[in-house]
């Protein structure tokens, strides 16, 4: 169902013209309006999802899918020298419009917004490591 005020379900409908390079029944890409680089889309779901957290399984699958044929295509039809997947989830991590979609971001040698993705590491102890792996692997099997 679309919600009413959210933007992306308003461009993924097509009542927002937007630049689309792709499009079927459960996605529309897009072009992002504020790119990081040539050719930077937007896999957007037709169905409104908040977050990874709203996003069913079996959609989620069709989004990495689509991603991976789109990534494919774009490197060949842009020539990028890589290529960025990002998804951000929760205002803290990024996430400024709160409908579910997944970024591709070519990567060019010599870009000069070169450091897009680059954060400071963390050093954690043998036991903080050992502790956070076992707080994680709980419940998982």
């Amino acid at each position: 169902m679309k919600e009413e005020k959210c933007i992306f379900c308003r461009l993924a409908s097509g009542e927002i013209p937007s630049h689309t390079i792709y499009e079927d029944s459960l996605f529309r890409v897009i072009l992002d309006a504020a790119p990081a680089s040539k050719g930077h889309a937007l896999i957007i779901p037709k169905k409104h999802y908040a977050d990874l957290f709203e996003i069913d399984t079996d959609t989620a699958g069709e989004v990495m899918k689509l991603a991976k044929k789109l990534a494919t295509h774009m490197t060949g039809a842009l020539k990028c020298d890589g290529l960025n997947l990002v998804q951000n989830n929760g205002e803290i991590a990024g996430q400024t419009v709160f409908h579910f979609h997944l970024h591709l971001i070519p990567r060019y040698r010599n870009m000069k917004n070169d450091d897009i993705l680059r954060w400071n590491h963390e050093n954690f102890t043998e036991d903080e490591v050992k502790e956070i792996c076992s707080e994680l692997s709980k419940g998982l099997h």
